[in-house]
């Protein structure tokens, strides 16, 4: 099998699930560790020795190619994006819609908002060496029943792949890294149909190629594999791409006044500014050009650029860019939206709120 160089990663979707964060922003572009996240799949496939990526968008969005560029960003990498012509139909329309650029090459497909800890350098290796026409990869997962889902006979031998059933067999998920040979994938798309929900889905290409005799391989991802389809699996994956960071990542370029402590891994962006009533417990990622004033954050605290965070305490959260935050509050295992406001009025017994489709408070 020839060395796959190419790649189809997801940039579209509704993302219904983490609104109101999404209505203004592109789930993929949700910073974790501070980095949009479909940087961290670029990452992963790019290390894998893939050269040339294409990610699917939402009709009419620009936003993902403005973020991410032409792939210079990662070395000698080019990338490029297409619309999902008709709206969302499914992932499996995803790929589809990409055949153009794919042609009859063999090709690895990453949905974006899957985190993994580790490399996925083996899994085109062992593709490479020609035993599949599709090689899936599975996680061991406690709530099988939200995903496509791997079928196997009294032999362990993989038989289908059932989506989303409600009573699964098995605890193992279809993770979102997919393998396929040449040509094989199109093959089975002419052969599928939209399902009950209305959309082409990625279990029927695979049941498609189980039950017409095509090679189908699968390997467990042993390392951490999280699908961030809700907000706490976003700061679930948060937390662990902070602890995976290298010393090397974590610098103090902005300005610590005298007396503000920081133990730990802590990176503070340029033009910052840390009052000397400031205490950071690290892991901790400040963005650029924010203000912190007798504040506690961290651990495991992520602030977006531009944010002001006065009289409160922040750990586990994520808190995106030019958010003003002044309240004497513990801030925990949250999400704030780019130039959110959380303030306190005159008056401790009353609470204005202001608040967007979907948003969950608790307090």
């Amino acid at each position: 099998m020839p060395k796959i160089t190419k790649a189809i990663l997801t940039g579209g979707g509704r993302a219904t699930r983490l609104r109101p964060i999404t209505a203004t922003i592109n789930k993929h572009l949700i910073p974790l560790a501070n980095r949009p996240m479909i940087f961290h799949a670029i990452d992963r496939v790019v290390e894998a020795g893939i050269t040339e990526i294409f990610i699917n968008t939402n009709p009419g969005d620009t936003d993902l190619a403005r973020v991410i560029g032409d792939g210079g960003h990662w070395g000698n990498v080019k990338i490029k994006f297409f619309e999902q012509v008709g709206g969302p139909q499914g992932v499996a329309h995803v790929v589809k819609q990409a055949q153009e650029f794919i042609g009859d090459d063999p090709f690895l497909f990453y949905l974006s908002d899957n985190i993994i800890i580790g490399s996925i350098k083996d899994l085109l290796a062992e593709f490479s060496r020609g035993s599949h026409d599709c090689l899936l990869t599975l996680s061991s997962v406690p709530n099988a029943n939200q995903f496509g889902v791997p079928i196997f006979d009294d032999n362990h031998t993989l038989v289908d792949v059932w989506e989303k059933p409600v009573n699964p067999p098995n605890n193992f998920a279809v993770t979102g890294i997919y393998l396929y040979g040449p040509k094989v994938f199109f093959e089975a798309f002419k052969n599928i149909e939209k399902s009950a929900r209305g959309e082409y889905e990625i279990s029927s290409i695979h049941s498609y190629l189980l039950k017409n005799n095509y090679r189908v391989g699968y390997k467990e991802i042993t390392g951490w594999w999280k699908d961030t389809g809700q907000a706490r699996d976003l700061i679930s994956a948060n937390k662990l791409l902070m602890d995976q960071m290298t010393p090397e990542s974590f610098m103090i370029n902005g300005m610590v006044e005298p007396c503000a402590e920081i133990s730990g891994a802590v990176h503070v962006g340029g033009g910052t500014t840390v009052r000397h009533d400031v205490k950071i417990i690290g892991p901790v990622i400040i963005g650029e050009n924010c203000v912190l004033e007798n504040c506690i954050i961290g651990p495991y605290a992520t602030i977006g650029s531009g944010t002001v965070v006065k009289n409160a305490g922040i750990s586990n959260s994520i808190i995106l860019n030019n958010c003003q935050i002044d309240c004497p509050l513990k801030i925990v295992e949250s999400i704030c939206g780019e130039k959110a406001i959380v303030s306190k009025r005159r008056d401790d017994q009353t609470y204005r709120l202001l608040l967007g489709e979907q948003t969950v408070i608790e307090l």
